[in-house]
Parts: structure tokens; C-alpha cells; sequence
């Protein structure tokens, strides 16, 4: 069986950083596309962050591009997100995903949820002002 575990979420004031990883366990994402997305209250899940399995392609939100970075350890199996300058904004459960298998020459990023099969239970990331 597949889990996704976030962690690293927390408070933190604006101006702040975190890092939150990802640790999958029960196969290896091999040719997947791994994501990180963020839900509000009273709000639809927002794309964050999307990595391809080389790592050698990545797309961002336009509300965090600049400020965070996504990476994953292949090795690890665990995907982190770098999160910096934060702001009261970016408050949210904050979930990472994996969409997939895709062909090794795939270069596509996908943005919406529907497309990622796997989902971790979110971690909150709490930005005070």
C-alpha cells in the first residue's frame, strides 16, 4: 500500500522559512510527476509546485514562484518543498501528491488534482503577520 507522509509544517512569521518533506513508502515513483498543492479554509486546493522524476523540470504557482523550491531525493524516495519569505497568505494544509507513470520522455507538469493519484494526509503551515 502506498503512503505519502508530509512533515515540517508549523507557525512561523512572515518573513519566515520552512521545509516541508514528503516521505513516500510502499513503491518507488519511479516516472512520476510529484506535486505539492495547499487548501485553505473555504477554499479550493491550489496548485504549488510540480517536480518531473529527473528532476530537471519543475513549475510553480505565480503566488510562490520565487520563494519556494521543490526538489526530491530518488534515493530517499521523499520530496521537500523550500519555503522562504513567507507570508500570512500562504497559510494552508499543505499536501503532496505523485501523478503517474509517465513515459521517461514526458514533459508534462500537471496542476490539477484530479491528475495525481496518491495524496498525503497535509501538514499546516500557519504564517503569522
Amino acid at each position: 500500500q502506498v503512503h505519502l507522509v508530509e512533515s515540517g509544517g508549523g507557525l512561523v512569521q512572515a518573513g519566515g522559512s520552512l521545509r516541508l518533506s514528503c516521505a513516500a513508502s510502499g513503491r518507488t515513483f519511479t516516472n512520476y510527476v510529484q506535486g505539492w498543492f495547499r487548501q485553505a479554509p473555504g477554499k479550493d486546493r491550489e496548485f504549488v509546485a510540480a517536480l518531473n522524476w529527473r528532476g530537471d523540470r519543475t513549475d510553480y504557482g505565480d503566488s510562490v514562484k520565487g520563494r519556494f523550491t521543490i526538489s526530491r531525493d530518488n534515493a530517499e524516495n521523499t520530496l521537500y518543498l523550500q519555503m522562504n519569505s513567507l507570508k500570512p497568505e500562504d497559510t494552508a494544509e499543505y499536501f503532496c501528491a505523485a501523478a503517474g507513470p509517465y513515459p521517461y520522455a514526458y514533459a508534462g507538469l500537471p496542476r490539477t488534482p484530479p491528475s495525481y493519484a496518491y495524496w498525503g494526509q497535509g501538514t499546516q503551515v500557519t504564517v503569522s503577520s
